[in-house]
């Protein structure tokens, strides 16, 4: 019974060996994560002949190169969270942080938990790579919105209130409607040297190009908006156009860098067995079957569907003491929040539109309105009820 606590840094690794009784067989140690650090240090765990078990600390993709090399050796590889290896570190009285002492704590845990331990399996294929794609959309959705508030900033310049009337992103096409208009009429003087006649023709003609509803009625808006505006950057000035289609650029190429990954990720999940079961739930459509697929990963990594539902944080652990039990609970929110905004998209989805006749979500959503719920609230309580039926109806696709 040999515990082989590892410290995980970026490119390198911290590792103490230990045996029941903190029996201390290697005193803390740095390796590098090499092809001949990580060989030697295999070569010294295979050669011991108890059972060994190594436990590392996820750290985002840093332990990867270490795991890897361990499994593909056959070692067991236990890989803890870091809040609970957090909480298992303050037991103490005093905050020791040091990367001897962080491997000294691992190896402490391995042996105080032996029989708990699981063999970590990492995901793979189709399901790994969708992850990555996941985590690189939410990535580019942060630089969009960002985009769309530096654009925004800058037509309060030249169009103030535009935004309001050309609201639409769609995130399948990439298509954009305000970049698209403001490229054209950057400025509310482009619109003013035209009579309303000319200028809602010519929009009319710039949507039916751009494919977007030619509707008569937001032109004339427009049209009166630009009449009453007020800019404070005068459309003369050489820069104010520049810096306008600067904006419009960026947001632009962001908007297709989305597309690009949403297609990729559609493409992936349609690969898989449960994608058209995912797909046909209510509130579910072809772009957050993919990244709702994406981020649980394998149901089977899952016991049950009260283990997905702890993974989305919208659990509501119990509370109780003596005479008291809490029944007023607030959901744990430990787990994952990319999770919790795409389930509560779908949610958002599910209410909004007509709901299919087998909804029950959708009509437990409303139950829950009915008894006084805030809608907010009833909308994470059909979350749930949403990942449970999501947990045994892709379950079963496995069975």
């Amino acid at each position: 019974m040999i515990s082989v606590g590892i410290d995980i840094s970026k490119g390198k690794s911290t590792v103490c060996i230990l045996k029941p009784y903190g029996e201390l067989i290697c005193s803390p140690f740095e390796i590098e994560h090499t092809e001949q650090g990580l060989s030697e240090l295999s070569f010294m765990l295979l050669r011991f002949n108890e059972d060994v078990k190594v436990v590392i600390e996820a750290t985002g993709i840093y332990h990867l190169p270490v795991f890897d090399f361990l499994q593909e050796r056959g070692i067991f590889v236990a890989v803890i969270n870091p809040f609970e290896m957090k909480q298992y570190r303050s037991q103490g009285l005093r905050a020791i942080k040091t990367d001897k002492q962080d491997s000294i704590a691992i190896a402490n845990y391995g042996i105080d938990y032996w029989f708990r331990l699981k063999k970590y399996e990492m995901s793979e294929g189709i399901y790994q790579e969708l992850k990555i794609w996941g985590r690189q959309y939410s990535h580019y959705m942060r630089m969009r919105i960002e985009s769309v508030q530096s654009l925004t900033h800058l037509l309060d310049y030249t169009m103030p209130g535009i935004k309001k009337l050309l609201k639409g992103w769609q995130d399948s096409t990439g298509k954009d409607k305000l970049s698209d208009f403001v490229e054209v009429y950057w400025h509310f003087d482009n619109i003013t040297k035209l009579s309303e006649i000319d200028f809602i023709n010519n929009y009319l003609a710039w949507a039916k190009e751009k494919g977007y509803h030619q509707n008569h009625n937001k032109a004339v808006k427009i049209y009166s908006l630009a009449q009453d505006g007020i800019p404070t950057l005068p459309a003369e000035m050489e820069s104010t156009q520049i810096m306008i289609q600067q904006a419009v650029g960026v947001l632009r190429q962001v908007n297709t860098t989305l597309k690009t990954i949403l297609t990729r990720m559609k493409e992936l999940a349609k690969q898989l067995p449960e994608y058209s079961v995912v797909r046909s739930m209510g509130g579910v459509g072809d772009v957050l079957a993919p990244k709702l697929i994406a981020e649980i990963g394998d149901i089977r990594r899952f016991h049950s569907s009260r283990a997905l539902i702890a993974f989305a944080g919208i659990d509501a652990p119990p509370y109780q003491s003596g005479q008291f039990i809490g029944t007023n609970r607030k959901i744990s929110k430990r787990g994952s929040s990319t999770l919790r905004k795409i389930g509560y998209e779908v949610m958002r989805v599910l209410k909004t539109h007509s709901a299919p006749a087998d909804s029950s979500v959708y009509w437990y959503i409303l139950k829950k309105e009915s008894e006084g719920k805030a809608k907010k609230l009833a909308k994470i309580a059909g979350l749930n009820k949403f990942l449970r039926i999501y947990y045994a109806r892709v379950k079963e696709v496995y069975q």
